[in-house]
């Protein structure tokens, strides 16, 4: 009888790691080890050296040299993957292909048609579990933003507009694997993350126009080569949304001394804003914004690790984030690099 059809509640988890950049190992290594019953058996990252630090450092009983090891590993059934994007897709559809639930680091893929690969690749296996890290900023209010707008506290929703303003360019900084597009895809900056927040409060956009610039064309990689920058510096994207609002996102390293970063829903009853972990509200005939007190059972927080563990031993479906949801921030996010080449208005969805 395989996994898939055996009681999976109390199933021992024992976890590959691909990847151990930052965040693995402040979140998803910790989180991981916190939990009953859940072992880390293995971990790779870009070198042997960076590997044995790792797995020295949590105490993790073994390295691998190659990420398919790790997947390939009869010993895990479960792989998390904390590599830059250009990997996510050939990882994740290797470890559903040898019986693997996967974790994958956001942002899902390079593209939309990799992201699609993903999500067919995980359909086939609906026994296994295939989950993305969510967009972390706005786990805190989500709850409370979404019920007040089905309580229509804005009335009808016009506009959302969302500024992430960064300070001034630094032309010497070398070459981040944020601005390379064979590591990174067409992700540009946080976008991605963003339009995953809207998503959720909201809903899909159907038609999008964007503009981008960079203003540093070349940087040096870390072996003192130049590198050509395709990932902009500055990008303002306008959006449709399904219900009728507009959409503005600016994402900026230019940008310096401009009101800090925040998102604005603007309805013709009430704004809402959030910024800084917090929601303001401020109604028709108020004299301006107030803090809004969260309510504790809708006081969101991060629990990554916990669900993707408590969705494999079947205790509950993965909510953040699907594989679904993640293919709609891919074309959205495909759909912004489309229209800022080709300079026109981009349809969505991209595949039907």
């Amino acid at each position: 009888m395989s996994e898939a059809t055996m009681n999976t509640s109390n199933l021992d988890i024992r976890v590959g790691i691909v990847g151990a950049g930052a965040n693995t190992c402040l979140r998803h290594i910790p989180g991981l080890q916190a939990l009953p019953g859940v072992r880390i058996v293995g971990v790779v990252n870009r070198t042997e050296a960076s590997s044995r630090r790792v797995a020295e450092q949590f105490g993790i009983p073994r390295i691998y040299r190659h990420w398919r090891e790790a997947v390939e590993d009869p010993e895990t059934n479960a792989i998390v993957i904390g590599t830059w994007p250009y990997l996510h897709a050939p990882i994740t559809i290797a470890a559903l292909e040898c019986g693997k639930h996967v974790l994958t680091e956001a942002r899902m893929a390079m593209n939309a048609a990799e992201a699609r690969a993903m999500w067919e690749a995980a359909r086939r296996r609906p026994h296994l579990v295939a989950q993305i890290v969510p967009s972390p900023f706005s786990l805190g209010v989500d709850l409370t933003v979404r019920r007040l707008l089905a309580e229509g506290q804005l009335g009808t929703l016009r506009y959302i507009e969302h500024r992430e303003p960064r300070g001034f360019l630094d032309p010497d900084q070398p070459l981040h694997w944020r601005q390379d597009i064979a590591l990174n895809g067409f992700n540009i900056q946080m976008l991605g993350v963003v339009y995953e927040m809207i998503l959720r409060w909201v809903g899909e956009a159907t038609r999008v126009m964007a503009m981008g610039r960079v203003f540093v064309p070349y940087r040096r990689r870390e072996d003192g080569s130049l590198g050509a920058v395709r990932i902009p510096d500055h990008l303002d994207v306008l959006a449709e949304l399904a219900g009728g609002a507009l959409l503005h996102i600016q994402q900026s390293t230019v940008t310096a001394f401009q009101e800090g970063a925040g998102t604005w829903l603007y309805g013709d009853l009430a704004v809402l804003v959030f910024r800084d972990g917090q929601l303001w509200m401020g109604r028709r005939g108020d004299a301006g914004l107030a803090r809004l007190e969260i309510p504790p059972h809708e006081r969101g927080e991060w629990r990554v690790e916990a669900d993707f563990v408590a969705a494999i031993r079947g205790e509950q479906p993965v909510r953040l984030t699907t594989f679904e949801d993640g293919v709609r921030y891919m074309e959205f996010t495909e759909a912004v690099w489309r229209s800022m080449q080709e300079g026109r208005e981009i349809r969505l969805p991209l595949f039907p």
